[in-house]
């Protein structure tokens, strides 16, 4: 039984606005994290994390056991893992917020092949305007956006649209809980992909000889971009509804690429600016396009 959803508040709002400004900043502790330690470690003792203690206290989300290991190894092992992989390779912080906000249009595009999801005329000149922008950016693939890191990227971000179709296939299940229980499932692949490829010795000195600041980072991802994060958002979609809230998420890689400015003075030469802004565009007109379109398709009545 679905609940009738009411307009946004003040309060909700704020909180939205919060929740997109940690994922926005979470980018650049990803990157700061992942300097000295294999990214993989990092996105396994995340999970980790995220999964413990909290699996004690929330109830398992009841759908069959390959939802729950198909959206942990889609969320953790593919879309995170290879993110923090990207972002250790080179990919900045700021640009790889954006770019994996690509998943829109890799979940439109899954949805049509897999639940033949018909895709809109927005929708399409939304993919071609975004898809446009990533061929400028990897033409200006170099110093500032490496081709390897910018592809990894982009397979991540498939990863995330993989992962909102096992959501959808799933049906009405509480994605907070999915979010925990499947956390426990990450943590085992990403550190034996560790240690195979950094070495088990390397795996044990980041472990052991950790700063504080370091764990103090893993915690932030855990618990606020994971737990509270998800928490506050799934919260936030059953009161108000996803359309009301899912597009505030095209917030985080605004907050992304200024926190990487500020933290890494993040330069942006005019192509990168380039194909940033035909991203963007094409996102923006992914999910607001439809207004628009309606708009233009209702007939103007002729006066008599």
């Amino acid at each position: 039984m679905t609940h009738p959803t009411r307009p946004m508040t003040a309060r909700s709002l704020l909180l939205a606005l919060l929740i997109t400004f940690i994922w926005g900043v979470n980018f650049v502790v990803i990157k700061w994290s992942v300097a000295d330690t294999s990214p993989l470690l990092v996105a396994a003792l995340r999970f980790l994390v995220a999964a413990l203690p909290a699996v004690f206290f929330i109830p398992r989300p009841a759908v069959p056991a390959r939802i729950l290991w198909g959206y942990g190894l889609a969320v953790g092992v593919v879309q995170f893992g290879l993110l923090y992989l990207a972002i250790q390779l080179g990919m900045s912080a700021g640009m790889g917020s954006l770019l994996m906000q690509t998943q829109a249009f890799f979940t439109a595009l899954l949805a049509a092949r897999v639940f033949g999801e018909r895709i809109q005329p927005w929708q399409a000149a939304g993919m071609t305007l975004a898809f446009v922008g990533m061929g400028v950016i990897g033409a200006a693939a170099g110093h500032d956006v490496p081709l390897v890191p910018l592809l990894i990227t982009l397979v991540a971000a498939l990863g995330w649209a993989g992962s909102n179709l096992i959501v959808r296939s799933a049906g009405n299940v509480n994605v907070f809980s999915l979010v925990i229980w499947s956390a426990l499932i990450p943590p085992i692949p990403l550190t034996l992909l560790a240690g195979f490829t950094a070495g088990w010795d390397e795996i044990a000195r980041s472990v052991t000889h950790a700063s504080w600041p370091f764990w103090a980072a893993i915690v932030f991802m855990a618990v606020f971009n994971t737990v509270l994060g998800f928490g506050v958002w799934s919260k936030l979609i059953q009161m108000h509804g996803a359309a009301r809230v899912a597009p505030l998420s095209l917030l985080v890689p605004v907050f992304g690429m200024l926190a990487s400015a500020v933290a890494f003075q993040e330069g942006f030469p005019p192509g990168k600016v380039i194909g940033a802004l035909l991203v963007a565009t094409g996102l923006l007109l992914h999910v607001f396009g439809q207004r628009a379109w309606k708009r233009r398709a209702v007939p103007v009545p002729r006066s008599s």
